[in-house]
């Protein structure tokens, strides 16, 4: 697992919480991890404070990742006006989560997509 998913040990496959591995008797769960730049983190809250701090750029990354999942193609050039306008609005309402799959699914290119042609699978 890289660093960045330590934090993240104490969830589950099923995203329960949980202290420790293998069961009530496991051995306890470790959710500290040194980032790329340095920083250390201890835990989900952690990680999120730290990743924040590069608030700008992560969420610009995590809105086109979640467009070309969403538009089921990749974030073309025609498409980056869009992807600031909803990194835009995110900012506005502290980066929350809910603001930019709201701000994927009321944009153009996600109302405006088309169903494949099924003879092209």
């Amino acid at each position: 697992m890289d660093n960045i998913g330590f934090p993240l040990e104490n969830f589950d496959a099923d995203a329960t919480w949980r202290t420790k591995q293998g069961g009530d008797g496991g051995t306890p769960i470790d959710p500290s991890a040194e980032l790329w730049d340095g920083t250390k983190v201890n835990g989900p809250v952690e990680l999120r404070r730290a990743l924040l701090h590069y608030s700008p750029a992560f969420v610009r990354n995590m809105t086109e990742k979640m467009m070309t999942y969403a538009l089921g193609r990749g974030v073309e050039y025609f498409d980056m006006p869009v992807v600031r306008s909803i990194v835009r609005d995110a900012d506005k309402n502290h980066d929350k989560f809910s603001s930019i799959v709201l701000g994927i699914v009321k944009s153009a290119p996600f109302q405006m997509r088309t169903k494949m042609d099924e003879s092209t699978n």
